[in-house]
């Protein structure tokens, strides 16, 4: 064991604890790399802030981009299409990320857990412009078929009404990847909390003649609420940012509809920015960094959103 630091006696008498170089050094940086956070954070904030004014504040006729429409009309579109493309991809990959962190952590032996937690932590390495590549020409081929179908079957439903894409590049597959890039991390938060819940809650339920599904939904999903929704959270802001998967998979038009399967699709702020940046110049410089401070704003609304649900539900949870 360490010794134990050596109190001091100060000239008045009292006793102070002397603090070792090791632990100054330590605390130090650690309130150094907590300020250079806060500074970078509020350097690109300024920096979206002051290079937005011009889209802001110019004459939209005279604006690159903008074509006479005031700039937030012009990026409302954009704004629906990020958060349209996100909710699709957080809804399909939250309860896929819950059963599989509670397979690996619950139920699955100790060999596979280990090989497959191993394979879905691989996933969040692979770079984004692979996944784009891998749904434009490989994974909207095989959906069109499924689109068809569920157009045929299920287009009463207006998510599924209109003509479906020849192509299949369409909302829905852009989600879908989106789904499958956000896997990976909302799987590892959601393991990591729920092989952290207190084993005598676990079995006590089943002391108490639960069965092991009873158990995990009443000592395992309320300790681990506050996680579930951080991963869910931390996902969804991924996906919010998400520039190049997109890019590549979707037949972007800027539309605002909720049909999932035609031609017609919105398009998210990332996207957007990813391809009009190379033509832009003067004021359409600031248009497109203004859409990127609204992304911003509505990354952080999310996040906040998320810390607040957080907090919320902590006194409740099993954890306390």
């Amino acid at each position: 064991m360490p010794p134990t630091p050596t109190p001091a006696v100060d000239s008045a008498g009292t006793k102070r604890e002397v603090r070792r170089r090791g632990d100054v050094v330590f605390s130090g940086s650690a309130l150094a790399a907590g300020i250079i956070i806060l500074l970078v954070l509020a350097a690109v904030t300024l920096f979206l802030i002051v290079e937005s004014i011009p889209a802001f504040a110019g004459d939209p006729n005279e604006t690159q981009f903008l074509n006479g429409t005031p700039f937030l009309e012009y990026v409302w579109p954009f704004v629906f299409g990020t958060l349209w493309a996100s909710v699709i991809a957080l809804v399909v990959a939250t309860p896929l990320a819950v059963g599989i962190a509670l397979f690996i952590s619950h139920y699955a032996p100790r060999k596979i857990a280990a090989v497959l937690g191993y394979i879905i932590d691989l996933l969040a390495a692979i770079p984004s412009v692979v996944y784009g590549l891998w749904g434009a020409l490989v994974f909207s081929q095989i959906l069109k078929p499924f689109y068809v179908w569920l157009n045929d079957t299920l287009g009463w439903i207006p998510l599924f009404a209109g003509a479906v894409s020849p192509t299949g590049r369409t909302i829905l597959t852009a989600s879908l990847v989106l789904a499958v890039m956000i896997l990976p991390i909302m799987t590892a938060i959601m393991r990591e909390v729920f092989l952290q819940t207190p084993t005598l809650h676990e079995e006590a339920a089943l002391a108490l003649g639960a069965t092991r599904w009873e158990m995990v939904r009443m000592a395992v999903f309320p300790f681990a609420r506050g996680g579930m929704v951080s991963g869910a959270m931390l996902g969804l802001g991924r996906a919010l940012g998400e520039t190049m998967a997109v890019t590549m998979v979707l037949s972007a038009t800027g539309a605002v509809s909720f049909q999932v399967l035609t031609s017609n699709n919105p398009t998210p702020i990332p996207a957007n920015i990813a391809l009009n940046f190379g033509e832009a110049y003067g004021d359409g410089v600031n248009v497109l960094i203004a859409t990127g401070l609204i992304l911003f704003i509505v990354t952080f609304a999310v996040n906040a959103l998320a810390r607040w649900i957080v907090n919320r539900r902590a006194e409740f949870s099993g954890a306390n």
